[in-house]
């Protein structure tokens, strides 16, 4: 595949590079990485699409938007125009907020953030699997992957959301499991 070159030489601020992301995200979508498409580093290291026939496309979730239109699954961006403007502003929060968490104080926040937003929610988007949820479970993935048992569970509706989305048909891919204690085991008191 064309990507690997590129995504070999993004640089390490993304746990996966986004190369392999976007190839990964293609799998998922049944486009089976043909195409013509090529992934390349632009500029401040982001992503570039590039194509036979058409120009260039920049940035992570553009690239991804493009390729939920391409495998024609528009229903992934939002079937309403308020679910869609939910979808992106969960995007923008990928690319603002999750790839640029340095700290573990940054990722206390984002988890204490996200453990309050999804307490009634199955998904990011209300009751529809969408682009969101693929795309913050990818950057989320090694973030969750490195908690203890015992923070899984003070993150409970994270948990919940991210074991959910980890088993979708077609989402984990490449990604090891995370494995998510099914009983809590409370120490007997006497």
């Amino acid at each position: 595949a064309h990507w690997v070159a590129a995504a070999a030489a993004l640089t390490a601020v993304m746990a996966v590079p986004a190369g392999a992301e976007l190839a990964a995200l293609e799998e998922t979508l049944g486009l089976g990485g043909g195409g013509g498409r090529c992934y390349r580093q632009g500029d401040g290291g982001a992503p570039v699409l590039q194509t036979n026939n058409r120009p260039d496309l920049a940035g992570l979730t553009t690239i991804a938007s493009h390729l939920v239109k391409v495998a024609k699954k528009e229903e992934l961006l939002g079937t309403t125009p308020e679910k869609s403007a939910i979808v992106q502003q969960w995007l923008e929060y990928r690319v603002t907020q999750i790839d640029r968490c340095n700290t573990q104080d940054d990722k206390r926040t984002i988890l204490k953030d996200l453990n309050c937003y999804l307490k009634d929610k199955v998904y990011l988007a209300g009751n529809n699997f969408t682009l969101a949820d693929i795309m913050l479970y990818n950057g989320l993935h090694p973030i969750v992957a490195g908690l203890t048992h015992e923070d899984r569970e003070k993150h409970v509706n994270v948990s919940r959301w991210f074991n959910h989305i980890q088993h979708y048909p077609g989402v984990r891919q490449h990604s090891a499991a995370v494995i998510f204690m099914k009983n809590r085991l409370y120490p007997t008191v006497h």
